[in-house]
Order: structure tokens, then sequence, then C-alpha cells
């Protein structure tokens, strides 16, 4: 992951910062219609729900524009972004993020998202746990995390996981494992050793990215932040298509990782994730090494 290098601050004219606030929110808009619509008529989405419960971002946030630090808006004082928490105008009406400010109240959790995401993404990318966390989460179960019934039957998804060896790195998965699957992971993941364990294989880790990108605010141009979104729900389609869970009705054919096929595609699609998530965590931290430099110029 390079270092970032900051170009001199950018100063958008009203027309361009607007017409890149009106794109941000139409797209976010867009992504947001399906889930706003169940919302209001009470159905669920096995699949796409996650990114609005497990992450809980409402939809009003999610379609709010930030440029990212050293970025000011021109004549951008008469606008309601001025009363955002993280941003400040300057004498002449030119509104920008407070980045001095964030990273001052933000500091410990700044320097664990940038330390985790650069220690990710200069690993090796490990390709052979083949979903079984969700499988793990379910063994010998009788009540899931999903109303959603296991396509091999409970007997057969604890076949499947007593059949493979797993070696799940990511704690926010590790942590849901069935109290019987916990001994079965050749790993121990947790809060505090997870810079030493992620790494950029895993699906999770790279759905992850719109959660770090979540929680660095107004530091993360909207542009990536939604990105990042796009990336996140991209993987949780493959994430519950290799899961046991029969998804059929939502997604088409599983990606039947019990059998050499399924494992073959299962590995192809991770490696191309793996690819993106690693793009989008350079991203979010050159956007937080431009507000540390931005916070050291004043």
């Amino acid at each position: 992951m390079s270092d970032a290098v900051l170009a001199p601050p950018v100063l958008l004219t009203r027309a361009d910062w607007q017409a890149r606030e009106v794109t941000h929110a139409e797209r976010a808009d867009a992504i947001t219609a399906d889930w706003r619509a169940r919302v209001r008529s009470g159905q669920k989405h096995p699949i796409e729900d996650f990114l609005f419960t497990y992450y809980p971002v409402k939809p009003t946030h999610l379609r709010r524009w930030h440029p990212g630090a050293g970025v000011a808006l021109e004549d951008a004082g008469d606008f309601e972004r001025t009363a955002w928490r993280w941003y400040r105008t300057d004498a002449i009406g030119s509104v920008s993020v407070d980045a001095a400010a964030f990273l001052a109240a933000k500091k410990a959790s700044v320097d664990f998202i940038e330390k985790l995401l650069t220690r990710t993404a200069a690993r090796v990318g490990q390709f052979g746990c083949f979903g079984l966390h969700e499988w793990a989460m379910v063994y010998r179960r009788g009540d899931h995390r999903h109303d959603v019934p296991l396509r091999l039957g409970q007997s057969g998804t604890d076949e499947v996981v007593e059949s493979h060896r797993i070696g799940c790195s990511h704690f926010d998965a590790f942590r849901f494992f069935t109290p019987e699957a916990v001994p079965l992971n050749r790993l121990s993941p947790t809060r505090d050793n997870q810079p030493e364990l992620e790494q950029p294989g895993c699906l999770h880790a790279g759905m992850d990215v719109y959660k770090w990108a979540i929680k660095l605010g107004p530091l993360v141009p909207g542009e990536l932040l939604l990105d990042a979104f796009d990336l996140a729900r991209d993987i949780r389609w493959l994430d519950m298509r290799a899961s046991p869970y029969d998804v059929l009705e939502w997604a088409g054919e599983p990606v039947a990782i019990e059998t050499p096929e399924g494992k073959a595609e299962y590995v192809r699609q991770q490696r191309a994730f793996a690819d993106r998530s690693n793009a989008l965590r350079s991203r979010v931290v050159d956007a937080i090494r431009d507000a540390r430099t931005v916070a050291l110029t004043g």
C-alpha cells in the first residue's frame, strides 16, 4: 500500500460540489431503495438485509456526501452542511472537514483502522476456507440465525463441517460459531489479535472495509463509501450462496462448496474480491493519511 501524497488544497466551486452531492445522493437512494421498500412493507430479505442491520447505517446518513479531508467547498456557508459535526467554515464562507478535530477525538479508532487495513493488505491472501464460517455458525444447532431452511438439512450440514478443516481468521465471524464448532477452528481470532490475523482473502474482512469507512465519517469521500458498500453487497451474495442455507428463491443456484466444482467457483470469486478489497483498503488508508497531513498543516 503506497504512501498518500497530499495535493495542494482543493477548492470546489459551488456548481462542482453541488453536482457531486446530487450524484452521490441519487446513487445512495438507488442502493437503499429496496431496503426502504421492505421496511415499509415489513418484508425480509435474508441476503441484503444484513447490510442494513449488521452495519446499522441509516439511508439518510448513507446519502450524505462528504468531500474528504483537504477539500474546501466554495460558497457553502449558507447550507445545512455547516451544522454537521466535524465541519468548519472559513472567513469567506468555504466549508471543509475539520480533520484535526476528528483525529483528536477519534485517535484510538483511527489508529486501529489504519493499522488493521495496512497490515491486512500487506498479507498474502488465504483461499482455502471455502466459506465454512457460515456452516460453523449452525453446526449441531437446532435454531439458526436466519429463518431459512438448511439445503442439506442439519445432519448433512454437520457432515460438511466435520469433513473439512476450518481455518477462519476473522473474529467477527468466529464469535458466532456454535460452541461445538469453536474447537474445530485451527485459529483463535480475538479483537486484540485481529491486526495479526486478518487477511485479504477473507470475505468478511472485505465486507468490513465498508464498516471501517463508516467509522471514519467525513474523512472518507462519499464516492469511496459507496464503492465500499457495493463491495460489501457483492460479497454478501457469495457469502450466502455458499452458505448452508437454501437461498434458491433469492439467489438462484448455490455455490455448493461441499463439491470440487463449488470450491473452485468460490475461490475464483474470492480472489477477485480480495483484489477489490485491497484496492479499497488503499483508498481508505490514503484518506486517513490525507487527513493527518491536513491536520498538521492546518
